[in-house]
């Protein structure tokens, strides 16, 4: 039973370790000190939020046979709308993840060095930092076998890892089950809050998932009969995703003291409440998911380039291969000499702040196509589902930009 249910885990824990990054772990710590339990709510709202898109992208690679950003081209047909969310999607996602692709690195980096400490080479009066190179050759290797089935067992046993890792660290700070209960189920907030609420949806329900899931799905599953095992592996490595990000809460709700800006943070805070395996245990997490997200990113970069571009989008070719070298190429420069590309990053986040409402919108409208899905169409029940969720993006959409600007 066990053999055959981990034959059908797919691109679930994929989409789950790239959406646990260092800036989900950042968002996470930051609410847990600041507000406690108080914020959870927002987790579960966020992960029923990513079911459900993920859901109907999963549905869609599955039974389309295609990426989404594939399915895009061939849907809208305009001229101009076409070159539009072809523009704005190469700048969200491919320029985007360049961007983050620095700070991914660097959340790895900074798991390492709460371990090792501070680690530079000076080359020539430059200074370079040798553990963002490990991670960015790691990364780089696995990339470039272009074995779905090797990227999925490393990326499963990294997941594994860092939930172990953050569940772990949670239980060391015995928290109250009362306080976690009422902080899921009963939803507060105030005006000194409502950005982090905004952070903490917007750094689960990310566009550049919903590209990466059915350009995965495909590569796992080629009959539609396989769609069950599609929505379960979907449902369980979201839900236990989402179970991370609130252990990461619930760990820093147990510091109060004001200085703590990240994980890193937070792991060297444990130590004098927990010892210095809560340390260990936390950088360890911070590790796992600063390097996931190091592979995930360029990946899903190089399936939106290639399906945007009309090429051939598979692991082995040789345009996909320059896309995400480009992307973990610029990341691993960045992040090594301490580049802060301030406004990239802002470009990115008012790209990705119209982009979600977009695809949401278009996911809405393609799963209610009988040409392009037939009986695999959405429900009613999704459908309302989804207008919900396309509400809240576009919200999120409004507030990410104007705080931008």
């Amino acid at each position: 039973m066990s053999k055959h249910w981990l034959r059908h885990i797919g691109p679930g824990p994929l989409v789950a370790a790239a959406f646990i990054g260092p800036g989900t772990v950042t968002v996470c710590t930051l609410a847990g000190v600041n507000d406690g339990f108080a914020l959870l709510w927002a987790m579960l709202l966020s992960i029923i939020a990513t079911v459900v898109l993920q859901e109907m992208s999963a549905r869609l690679g599955l039974v389309t046979q295609k990426g989404l950003a594939e399915v895009i081209r061939s849907q809208v047909t305009h001229p101009l709308a076409k070159v539009a969310m072809m523009v704005l999607l190469i700048s969200a996602i491919v320029i985007g993840n360049a961007a983050y692709e620095a700070g991914n690195i660097s959340g790895g980096m900074l798991g390492l060095e709460t371990i090792t400490g501070n680690v530079e080479w000076h080359l020539s009066g430059a200074q370079l930092n040798p553990l963002s190179v490990l991670i960015g050759a790691i990364s780089f290797i696995l990339l470039y076998i272009g074995n779905y089935k090797i990227l999925e067992r490393a990326l499963v046993t990294l997941v594994i890892l860092m939930s172990l890792a953050f569940l772990i660290t949670a239980l060391l700070t015995k928290p109250s089950l009362s306080g976690i209960l009422k902080g899921i189920f009963i939803p507060t907030y105030s005006e000194a809050n409502i950005l982090t609420v905004i952070a903490l949806v917007g750094t689960t329900v990310v566009p550049y998932n919903l590209f990466l899931h059915a350009a995965l799905v495909k590569e796992k599953w080629h009959q539609v009969s396989d769609l069950k095992y599609a929505k379960r592996d979907t449902i369980v490595a979201v839900v236990l995703g989402g179970l991370v990000s609130m252990c990461i809460i619930i760990s820093a709700s147990a510091v109060r003291v004001a200085e703590v800006s990240n994980a890193a943070d937070l792991a060297k805070s444990l130590e004098p409440l927990f010892g210095p395996f809560a340390t260990y245990v936390l950088a360890l997490g911070l590790f796992a998911a600063g390097i996931t997200s190091a592979i995930t990113a360029p990946l899903a970069a190089a399936y939106v380039a290639t399906g945007c571009l009309g090429w051939e989008s598979h692991m082995k070719s040789r345009r996909f291969r320059m896309v995400w070298m480009l992307v973990l190429g610029l990341g691993v420069l960045f992040s090594s000499i301490g580049f802060k590309s301030i406004e990239i990053i802002k470009f990115a986040q008012v790209a990705n702040g119209l982009l979600l409402p977009i695809i949401a919108a278009f996911l809405l409208w393609v799963m209610n196509k009988v040409s392009v899905l037939g009986d695999y169409r959405n429900t009613k029940l999704q459908n309302s589902f989804g207008f919900i969720i396309l509400g809240i993006a576009i919200f999120l959409g409004a507030k990410s930009i104007l705080k931008v600007f």
